[in-house]
């Protein structure tokens, strides 16, 4: 029997996550209705609204799925109660690229994962090239563009 994998998230991924589940099912009963009322209309083989709510009705259901089992699974992290002088999940970390320009991610899970607002899944090869470094440390990562390097700034638990 396989053992289920903790998600990792912050506790805000996690409300999103459940207020979208909320909106998933609150839809499931709209979804029914149109099949309903699409089925009224007689001849199914070409009833475009029919074919249309069953195709809804499957990618919702999928989704639910999925979602329920994130949360099942969830592990919420809150950063303010970490601490130390490694980074790990939750962390917020500024590295100081080539340039000595300094950039700023915080680690979280994956589907809170949203580089323009400086957020990287720990999945990520950013993330997974800094768990377990320290400040001082020098990075090198290969991404889509080539190599990048950088040096371990700060990390803060906030």
């Amino acid at each position: 029997m396989a053992t289920m994998e903790k998600v990792p998230m912050l506790a805000e991924g996690y409300e999103r996550l459940t207020a979208d589940l909320k909106v998933l099912r609150e839809e499931r009963p709209r979804i029914v209705e149109a099949i309903e009322e699409a089925r009224a209309h007689g001849d199914l083989s070409e009833n475009a609204e029919y074919h249309a709510a069953k195709e809804r009705q499957g990618q919702v259901e999928a989704m639910i799925g999925d979602i329920e089992g994130m949360v099942s699974r969830a592990q919420i992290i809150d950063p303010t109660t970490l601490s130390g002088d490694k980074i790990i999940f939750g962390a917020t970390v500024t590295l100081l690229d080539e340039s000595d320009k300094p950039v700023r991610y915080q680690i979280v899970g994956q589907t809170e994962a949203d580089v323009g607002r400086g957020r990287i899944s720990y999945n990520s090869p950013l993330a997974r090239a800094l768990i377990g470094k320290q400040v001082g440390d020098e990075i090198e990562v290969t991404v889509p563009s080539g190599e990048k390097f950088y040096l371990v700034d700060k990390i803060e638990f906030i």
